[in-house]
């Protein structure tokens, strides 16, 4: 999965203002991995994790329905 969270990353050239987050990261690794296998994910993070680009991102990277 490219780096989409990193400082120089896609969120990062496409957001004025994005910081990244080690949770974000992390919660976006997670869902990358389920994907590839096809398993399932729950992640259960506070507010402010950005959690709706965490599993978007990955997401939408692999080309699936």
């Amino acid at each position: 999965m490219a780096d989409d969270f990193a400082v120089d990353g896609a969120l990062a050239q496409a957001i004025s203002g994005f910081k990244p987050r080690e949770a974000q990261r992390e919660m976006a690794h997670a869902v990358s991995e389920a994907v590839k296998s096809n398993s399932e994910l729950v992640v259960e993070a506070g507010t402010g994790t950005g959690k709706t680009y965490a599993y978007l991102a990955p997401a939408l990277r692999a080309g699936k329905k």
